[in-house]
């Protein structure tokens, strides 16, 4: 079965400088009808007005991914980990039995946007971590956080996995679900079919109780999602 999250309905918080779009209940946005899927906890679409950005705070006790759309963002936290993160890349901080960090758009020109997804782990406390990795385009799916960190994937504390997928129009690909996982897709640009639900950029999809799911690129433009392999 698959249910769509269609970009229009998600919440949304503009404090001027950051213009937000929730897909699941965060901050002020409240429903009790999207808390979260399975571990997966958190999509905002944060776009970042030069300069400006997310002043030092903490977490603890989650994963904590951010995926770069456009510009770069300027990354600092109590960990020592002082970092630039470019678009195209991906970055996994788990905050563990706490971390304080702050995240700001580096540029002073130019709009930061950039996915803010958590993930809550498997196993609490323990020592915060930080990992940052340019993954490519290669088309298809390419693993982007694994539970074992492999073959240079980001290492996630949870039974979950992370994959980009790449598709050029036209191009699909047969994902298999594993018995009694869910998935959920994030579609970032182009159009994609899941099975025959199309999916429009922004669109999110969670899908329960199928062992293949046929993804298609449907449009003239090469589709970018997250894939969500979730327990």
């Amino acid at each position: 079965m698959i249910s769509v999250r269609q970009a229009q309905e998600r919440g949304r918080a503009n404090f001027g400088w950051l213009d937000s779009k929730h897909t699941f209940s965060f901050g002020s946005y409240y429903d009790p009808q999207h808390m979260g899927f399975s571990a997966l906890r958190v999509i905002n679409d944060d776009k970042v007005i030069p300069g400006a950005g997310f002043e030092t705070h903490g977490h603890r006790d989650m994963e904590i991914i951010s995926y770069v759309l456009s510009g770069t963002i300027a990354h600092k936290d109590s960990e020592g980990n002082v970092q630039t993160l470019p678009a195209g890349e991906f970055q996994l901080m788990s905050a563990g039995k706490g971390i304080y960090h702050s995240e700001f758009n580096a540029s002073k020109a130019d709009d930061l946007r950039f996915l803010q997804i958590w993930i809550e782990p498997n196993s609490l406390g323990g020592q915060p971590g930080y990992q940052q990795k340019d993954f490519g385009r290669e088309p298809g799916l390419t693993p982007i956080a694994t539970p074992d960190g492999r073959e240079g994937t980001l290492h996630i504390k949870q039974d979950a996995t992370l994959s980009q997928l790449i598709l050029a129009s036209g191009e699909s690909l047969n994902l298999a679900v594993q018995a009694g996982r869910k998935v959920y897709v994030h579609l970032v640009s182009g159009t994609l079919s899941l099975d025959s639900t199309k999916l429009q950029p922004g669109d999110g999809a969670k899908v329960v109780d199928q062992t293949v799911l046929e993804l298609r690129s449907s449009g003239s433009e090469t589709v970018t999602a997250l894939v969500f392999d979730l327990p």
